[in-house]
Order: structure tokens, then C-alpha cells, then sequence
């Protein structure tokens, strides 16, 4: 649910800043060799191999993951996902983590908080194809190239 004064935290441009937000506070800690804690929404994670339904239905909408000893030395990040391995259950069954950055609502050093993301996750859709109409494209840019005018006077007056 987006409340209303939080649209301006769910614009592309928003989202993009703080992707990179996520990625280079991540980046920055590995590189101080500090263990941190995340959590992200559980909707947006792929573990592999699979986990158990027995284990999976005890998470509930958001899971905190504290990256420690194994499971710190385990991560790693790109520009656009996040993935480490870890226990679950009672067997310790081992799986690989892999989530998108934007799926990481917050970064923990201890218990204090780094990196708050509010904005939401949402798996990239094809974008729509572009048709570009070669016989129009020049009189169009040519109209709004001379529709300014301090472009006027740039042009050469022929004689």
C-alpha cells in the first residue's frame, strides 16, 4: 500500500537513487569487512534449491537475514540483485538467497539502521517499442528547434 505522501518515493528517478543508495552501502561494507543485517520482502526472493513449504509458511511478509561469519563471506552484489547463502530450519538446509536491491527495505550495522528504502519492488515489464516515422522526425525537430526563440537567432538567414 503507497500512501499519498509517499508517490514521490515510487518515481523512477526515486527508485534509481536508491538502488544505488543499496548497492554502494553494501559495496561500502563489505569493503570495511563489516557483517550487517537487511531485511526485504519475502514476495521478491528466490531461494535455490527451493525451500520446504514447511519452512517457507514461516515467513511472514518481511524476514531479517543477518549476514555473519559463512553467510557474510557468501555475498555478493551487482547493480540490480543481491544473493548470499544461509541456513534454514532445523537442519541448517543450506539455499542461495538471491533478491533485487529494491526488495531490500532496510541495512542494519548492529541494531542501528543505514539504509531505509520505502520504495516498493516491482518486477521489470517489458517496455513497448518505440516507433520512429522518419518522413516527420526532421520537420518536428526543426518545429520545436524553432519554436524557442533563442534558437531563432542561431540560424543563418539566407539571402
Amino acid at each position: 500500500m503507497t500512501l499519498p505522501t509517499l508517490k514521490i518515493l515510487q518515481t523512477p528517478e526515486y527508485k534509481t537513487l536508491m538502488q544505488s543508495n543499496i548497492l554502494n552501502t553494501i559495496e561500502y561494507l563489505f569493503s570495511k569487512n563489516q557483517e550487517f543485517s537487511v531485511s526485504c520482502q519475502i514476495e521478491h526472493i528466490s531461494f535455490t534449491p527451493p525451500l520446504p513449504h514447511e519452512i517457507k509458511e514461516t515467513f511472514k511478509e518481511t524476514a531479517l537475514f543477518v549476514l555473519s561469519g559463512y553467510t557474510f563471506e557468501s555475498a555478493s552484489i551487482d547493480k540490480e540483485y543481491f544473493s548470499f547463502e544461509a541456513g534454514f530450519g532445523s537442519q541448517n538446509m543450506g539455499s542461495v538467497v538471491m533478491l533485487p536491491l529494491l526488495a531490500i527495505k532496510g541495512i542494519y550495522v548492529e541494531e542501528y539502521p543505514v539504509v531505509l528504502n520505502f520504495a516498493e519492488y516491482k518486477e521489470v515489464e517489458e517496455k513497448p517499442k518505440i516507433e520512429i516515422k522518419k518522413s516527420s522526425s526532421h520537420s518536428s525537430s526543426m518545429e520545436a528547434l524553432l519554436n524557442n526563440p533563442e534558437n531563432k537567432k542561431l540560424l543563418r538567414k539566407k539571402k
